[in-house]
């Protein structure tokens, strides 16, 4: 029996720039979930449609599976793909959209965030080509959240999701299906899996964390299994309601265990980890750590040395806040390079246009156009698909990288759980000194430029403005600050620091010690602890 449940809106369900996150108490609350999903299918429509459905297994992710069912038939769909278990890493729900060639699908992930009762919960709306969903659309759905005054919901029995197979809900088909399968085989398809196999073969050493997040089985399933990695080379590999206690954030403050032994005595060859949904990746060589901006660089490299990408790259993007490392690389190759907001959504049109193959951010995000999402174990198995070829260690790769482009030296600071009111008149004020910076010297540096990023999409012509703000240097130099639209309370402040070194000399440095002076002058510029009362940042990246 379907119903209709009367609601009214809740204030506050307006997406972010991967769908809307929460703390789980919020999304638990009465009806809070059930009008956000109504809103979604409200716009998109569901009559006679076919979506995929998956999460991360963080809490309160089967009970949400179980409600976005019962929705879904209420509101006609006729079918839905369902990981075992309600689990799918991001990159996999993608993969599938588009394997299918379904309408869309909804993932429940509040990505690297943190999982349990008292934690954090999140929904959002992938469209047909297996991407986030652009603003326009999720902006008619915050719209659609505050004028609801009902759902609909087919009165049920759960679905069996831990059985394979085909389930009848109220007439709608759920197919529940294997969540690694069809990820492995898409990443045999593009790796060369008999090179990868006779590395490890041959003696090589790997540790990855999957962080008791979802890419537990995805990593052993590959790693282990198909390419003969020695068992237990992935840690933490069973996905946990909490993560184990563990912040899924795989960067080297979260991830320090990976660190620790990557820095150790006795470290693996490679190492890396992954986050809550799968879409993040940190890469680790032993004794050096690789930022995710120099990362993408040596990605786009070398590239075309895996079989998918043996044709070479049509472009590559970045997120404006990622350094300018990959630019240097496609400006060498001849080939596009892109500047977009962050957000993956952006790259998106990029990459269905043909424009962009290789996409990055500097927040532990890398990808390809093989999904339209950005995909931890992906990266993860082009790295070493160039370690198999070149033969070479994570830090000799890099000394030749550096040694042919220069270095930007790179990192981000980020102070968390800022007061929203600080935080956003620091900006302000930032934001109303550009005008007059250009020109200006600090810290020995020279002002080349000063703006507020808008962005105009080369494909579809839209334009998304006030997205950073940016301070470029004559010397290449640069500082980008913006709040930062992921965390559940409060305001996260960004600040990204680049300094570029052309080498020969001083492409050694500790990044910290090489940035001071940009430090310095970003603190100084935004008057940041004046405003916030803050003099060192909680992560620094």
């Amino acid at each position: 029996m379907i119903t209709t449940v009367a609601t009214q809106p809740i204030a506050g369900q307006k997406p972010g720039t991967s769908g809307l996150r929460k703390k789980t108490p919020v999304f638990m609350g009465p009806h809070y979930l059930e009008n956000f999903v109504q809103a979604i299918f409200d716009v998109v429509g569901a009559s006679g449609k076919t979506f995929v459905l998956g999460g991360d297994g963080r809490y309160f992710n089967d009970r949400a599976a179980q409600v976005i069912l019962r929705m879904a038939a209420a509101n006609g769909a006729a079918r839905m793909i369902v990981g075992q278990g309600a689990v799918l890493s991001t990159p996999a729900a993608s993969h599938l959209i588009r394997l299918n060639k379904t309408d869309g699908g909804i993932i429940m992930s509040a990505s690297h965030n943190p999982g349990g009762p008292e934690e954090d919960f999140g929904v959002k709306f992938n469209m047909p080509n297996g991407g986030p969903a652009p603003e326009g659309v999720t902006e008619a759905m915050f719209q659609r959240t505050t004028e609801i005054t009902a759902y609909k919901m087919l009165e049920a029995q759960d679905v069996d999701l831990n059985a394979i197979g085909r389930h009848d809900l109220g007439g709608m088909i759920v197919d529940v299906v294997d969540p690694v399968a069809d990820y492995a085989d898409l990443m045999e398809t593009l790796f060369d899996f008999p090179a990868l196999r006779a590395l490890f073969a041959g003696g090589f050493r790997m540790r990855m964390d999957s962080m008791c997040a979802v890419t537990g089985p995805y990593a052993v399933e590959i790693l282990e299994n198909r390419l003969g990695a020695a068992p237990g080379t992935v840690t933490h590999a069973t996905p946990l309601p909490d993560f184990g206690g563990m912040h899924p954030d795989p960067n080297p403050t979260w991830a320090h265990e990976l660190m620790d032994e990557m820095m150790g005595a006795d470290a693996p060859d490679f190492g890396a980890a992954s986050d809550g949904d799968g879409d993040r990746n940190m890469v680790v060589g032993r004794g050096i750590y690789v930022s995710p901006s120099d990362s993408l660089a040596v990605l786009a490299a070398n590239a075309h040395l895996a079989p998918g990408y043996a044709k070479g790259l049509a472009g590559v993007a970045r997120s404006m806040p990622t350094s300018a490392a990959a630019d240097r690389v496609a400006d060498a190759l001849g080939i596009a390079k892109f500047e977009t907001p962050t957000g993956w959504k952006f790259f998106g049109s990029l990459l269905d246009a043909g424009r962009a193959t290789l996409c990055g951010e500097e927040s532990f995000g890398t990808g390809s156009d093989h999904v339209r999402e950005k995909d931890g174990l992906w990266a993860i198995l082009l790295w070493l698909n160039i370690l198999a070829v070149r033969k070479q260690s994570v830090a000799e790769i890099l000394a030749e990288h550096w040694a042919r482009f220069g270095r930007n030296y790179y990192s981000r600071h980020d102070f968390e759980a800022i007061a929203t009111d600080k935080a956003d008149a620091m900006m302000a004020a930032l934001r109303a000194s550009l005008a007059d910076l250009r020109g200006r010297e600090v810290e020995g540096m020279t002002i080349a430029t000063a703006d507020d990023f808008a962005y105009t999409d080369p494909v579809d012509g839209s334009v998304s403005a006030k997205q950073g703000v940016r301070i470029i240097f004559d010397d290449g130099s640069r500082i980008v600050m913006r709040l930062s639209g992921t965390g559940t309370e409060g305001a996260t402040l960004r600040v990204y620091l680049e300094r570029y070194s052309p080498g020969p000399e001083g492409l050694d440095h500790d990044p910290q010690e090489a940035l001071a002076p940009v430090i310095r002058a970003a603190h100084g510029l935004a008057r940041l602890a004046e405003f916030t009362g803050r003099t060192a940042p909680d992560v620094v990246t």
